[in-house]
């Protein structure tokens, strides 16, 4: 007794790979073949791309937040003053605070800060800047400031250098690489700083404070928004400029993983003391976390339906190729093949051009994330300079970060939509009635 051949036998690839190949003349359509198999290409190379260019923006992005801000700020709630009526938000017992918050499982550092902002002047330009009072050591602990393939200068010099005149240790500060280009600075420049907010005297009551450092060190974080606004300067010497004298303004914690900060910060409010409050990295970015995920997912979603319109390319190609092969169908089924057989011919014809998209477009995307930056060199050149502008986007250049994820993602909405918009027409063509197929052949 004869039995029925098994699924997706050997011949059943040879009728689909003649049908894929066949010239027009000969009732092939492989020009629908090439349309459908180069716009798949592109539509995965298209999605692979922005889902590289979206995780690489995002780790960027993450980086620089993690890499040179405080994962989690720790200031006072802020007693009101009975007599000014003013609120004293300043941590006086900082250093007791900060051994009982560095006890906390998890923390790798804390330190004190002084915070103040104020105008910084190099002969006739000036510029708004924020001053960070940090100490020597603290600032070394900061990844993406202390960073030699970045930075210039000695980072050591940052406490005291050896001052000009009367010979006079003086402080030195570390400045960000915005504000050296905007004050046209260098290490070993002087920079004055400016404290509206500075001298109290009886009789005029606040003047201005005045002083001049050195530049010691010029850092860039990678984030435009800091190197353009960041000072640091020598912690005592900061307590000094804004008459913070036996105070700080809040603590830095850093800790092994930021990802699990939330965990923490009932600890690190116990640890802290009472009128104590928290402000994570999370908390500080969420708003724009949030954005990047819904941008995210309206993305896949956009370039999910661009995907759909090159695999329904498919099935154009396919109904034409099941019109013109009426004739080899009636033929075929006479001989004693099945629906079956006949639907997974056409199914072959369609997937086959889904998959060798899918891998081209894949192969294209891939290489992307991995030469951005020479192509993304090549467009800015192209574009006279003008194809990102980093006071808009915070980070300097296009980052791509290639993941197995997002590729094994693409791969399978390719794949998926390719197999299952070939259905519809393999069972067309299954199902023709032979009598009919050759009725007027």
């Amino acid at each position: 007794m004869a039995t029925s051949p098994a699924p997706f036998a050997p011949f059943e690839w040879m009728i689909a790979w003649r049908y894929l190949r066949a010239k027009r003349a000969e009732g092939g359509v492989s020009v629908m073949t090439w349309i459908s198999l180069i716009g798949i290409t592109l539509a995965v190379f298209a999605l692979i791309a922005t889902l590289a260019v979206r995780a690489g923006f995002r780790a960027e992005f993450v980086d620089t937040i993690l890499g040179a801000n405080a994962h989690v700020t720790i200031y006072n709630a802020g007693v009101v003053d009975s007599q000014t009526g003013h609120i004293d938000r300043a941590l006086h017992d900082y250093d007791a605070m900060a051994e009982r918050v560095r006890a906390v499982p998890g923390v790798t550092r804390v330190a004190p800060l002084i915070k103040g902002q104020v105008m910084a002047n190099s002969r006739d330009r000036n510029t708004g800047v924020q001053i960070y009072g940090i100490t020597l050591e603290n600032l070394k602990t900061i990844p993406r400031i202390n960073n030699p393939d970045t930075g210039i200068g000695n980072i050591d010099d940052f406490q005291i250098t050896q001052g000009v005149g009367e010979g006079a240790d003086q402080a030195a500060v570390a400045v960000g690489s915005g504000i050296a280009q905007d004050l046209n600075l260098t290490v070993g420049d002087k920079i004055k700083i400016i404290n509206p907010n500075g001298v109290r005297t009886p009789l005029s009551g606040t003047l201005p404070r005045v002083n001049v450092y050195d530049v010691a060190y010029v850092f860039s974080a990678g984030r435009y928004d800091i190197d353009r606004t960041r000072i640091y300067m020598p912690f005592a010497e900061a307590q000094s400029f804004f008459n913070r004298e036996g105070r700080a303004d809040e603590l830095e914690v850093m800790v092994e993983d930021p990802e699990d900060i939330d965990r923490m910060t009932t600890d690190l409010l116990r640890a802290a003391g009472e009128r104590s409050q928290v402000w994570t990295w999370r908390d500080a970015s969420g708003g724009f976390l949030r954005a990047l995920d819904i941008e995210d997912n309206v993305m896949f979603i956009i370039l999910s339906i661009l995907v759909l319109i090159a695999a329904m390319n498919i099935t154009s190609g396919l109904i034409m190729l099941v019109k013109n092969k009426g004739r080899d169908i009636g033929i075929l089924r006479t001989m004693g093949l099945t629906e079956g057989s006949v639907l997974r011919v056409f199914f072959i014809c369609g997937a086959f051009t889904g998959i060798i998209g899918t891998v081209f477009g894949v192969i294209l995307g891939c290489l992307f994330a991995v030469y951005i930056d020479p192509i993304f060199s090549l467009v800015n050149w192209l574009s006279g300079g003008q194809a990102w502008d980093p006071s808009i986007r915070g980070i300097y250049h296009l980052p791509a970060q290639l993941q197995l994820g997002d590729v094994l993602s693409a791969v399978a909405l390719s794949l998926g939509l390719s197999f299952v918009v070939t259905i519809f027409p393999a069972r067309r063509a299954a199902r023709m009635n032979p009598v009919e197929a050759l009725r007027y052949e």
